[in-house]
Order: structure tokens, then C-alpha cells, then sequence
């Protein structure tokens, strides 16, 4: 699946799916930009592990739920890299709650997050994807499955679900592929195999265990290929057999 002279960008590309993800396209051959809202020490040793693959790696601040930090940031990298074949948009907040808890503020974070700096990535983006370049939105299998005091983020992640469809019709005239990967449950240090509610999540999962952040990244990669090249609005379950 080389990707050899392709240019990406990696949204959240600071830790754990995000960072996986930023590693594998390189080691596949790509250039790599990725975003970071605020974890820069993170962002760096992504850097370094995609400089070690052999590729240019870059790093811009950027919080995705403001709209101009995310266009500066997208538009930092695009200069960088000059130019964007593979945009992978994994910048992404969770906060879980039942509806006597939640709040108009964390409504409000994680659409402005998971749902608009989707959108306004992309139109930043935009300009500058051509022929047969990729767009692969990060979204959850919560857009398929109904978990418990979670109705806003399994909302977000409905939408990015919805939007990669509709961006997939609107850009097919371009040659621009659009797909959505769905992780299910993910060990990284937002969600470890080990935490606290860790047994109840592996019960529910088939393969009965967590999935590795290089497991999604794998998914990413071959979307990001030529192997790819005629699939389009789809959306692919990394989950374990959670959403059979």
C-alpha cells in the first residue's frame, strides 16, 4: 500500500489513534502534517516517529472546535506539505453523561469539535485536494450501536457518519474519495484496555478484547491507497464484531 510522494494531514495526530495513524502513513511512504489542540510535547514525538519512517513530518497547533484556529492550522499544514493528497480527520472529544447531567457547554464542545471542525476542515482542505485524493473521517460505532449516557457524542458521531456520505456524492465529479472508519472500543489513554469499565467493554466485544490504535490505522492506510481506488462513501467498522 505504498504512498510514496503523497502528502497528509492528520487531525489529533498528537496521541493514540491519531498518532497511530500519522506513523503508519508514513512508514508507508507519505509525508505527514498533523494538528494538536494542545498536547505539544505529544505532537513532537509524533514528529520524530514519522522523521524516524523516512518522511517530512510537521506539527500545528489547532483546536478544532474554534474555526479559526482549525482553517489556520489546516492551511499551516497545506504550506508545509505542499499540497494534500490524504486528509484524516481524527480530531475528536468525548464527555459522557446521562440526560439529567448533561450540559448546553458540553453539547456545545463536543458538536463544535467532532462535527463542525469536521466540516470546516474539509472546506479548508478543499482547495487544495485534487483528482483522487482521500478524505477519511474518524467517527465511532456508536453511530450504529445505542451505549447508555452517551446521547451527545453517539450524536456527533451520527453526523460524521451522515456528512461522509454526503461529501462522498458531492465530490465523486472531483475523483475525490470520501469513507468513514468507525472504531469500536480502542486502547489508548483516553479508553485503556485496563481502565475501569474495561471488563464490561470486553464482554460486549466478540473478539472479546480492546482493538490497538495500530488496528484503525491499518484501516486508514488501505483507504488512503490506490488499492482503494473505487470505494467511496462507505463506512468501515474496525470494532471487533461489536456492531454484527
Amino acid at each position: 500500500m505504498s504512498l510514496k510522494g503523497k502528502k497528509a494531514i492528520v487531525t489529533g495526530g498528537s496521541r493514540g489513534i491519531g498518532a497511530a495513524i500519522a506513523r503508519q502513513l508514513a512508514a508507508e511512504g507519505a509525508d505527514v502534517a498533523i494538528t494538536y489542540a494542545g498536547n505539544r510535547e505529544g505532537a513532537e514525538v509524533t514528529v520524530a516517529a514519522i522523521e524516524k519512517a523516512g518522511a517530512r513530518g510537521f506539527a500545528f497547533q489547532a483546536d478544532a472546535a474554534n474555526s479559526a484556529s482549525q482553517q489556520a492550522g489546516i492551511e499551516q499544514a497545506a504550506a508545509a506539505l505542499g499540497g494534500i493528497d490524504i486528509l484524516v480527520q481524527n480530531a475528536g472529544v468525548a464527555a459522557f453523561s446521562t440526560l439529567d447531567t448533561d450540559t448546553d457547554d458540553a453539547f456545545d464542545r463536543m458538536f463544535d469539535t467532532n462535527v463542525k471542525g469536521l466540516n470546516v476542515g474539509l472546506r479548508t482542505a478543499l482547495p487544495h485536494l485534487g483528482e483522487g485524493g482521500r478524505v477519511i473521517l474518524i467517527g465511532s460505532v456508536v453511530a450504529d450501536k445505542g451505549f447508555a449516557a452517551n446521547g451527545i457524542y453517539s450524536g456527533t458521531k451520527g453526523a460524521v457518519k451522515a456528512m461522509g456520505r454526503a461529501w462522498a456524492l458531492e465530490l465523486a465529479p472531483r475523483g475525490i474519495l470520501v469513507n468513514v472508519v468507525q472504531p469500536g472500543a480502542t486502547d489508548t489513554d483516553m479508553n485503556p484496555a485496563d481502565g475501569e469499565f474495561a471488563r464490561q467493554v470486553t464482554s460486549m466485544v466478540p473478539l472479546g478484547r480492546y482493538g490497538r490504535p495500530e488496528e484503525i490505522a491499518n484501516a486508514v492506510t488501505f483507504l488512503a491507497s490506490d488499492k482503494a481506488s473505487y470505494i467511496t462513501g462507505t463506512t468501515l467498522n474496525v470494532d471487533g464484531g461489536v456492531t454484527v
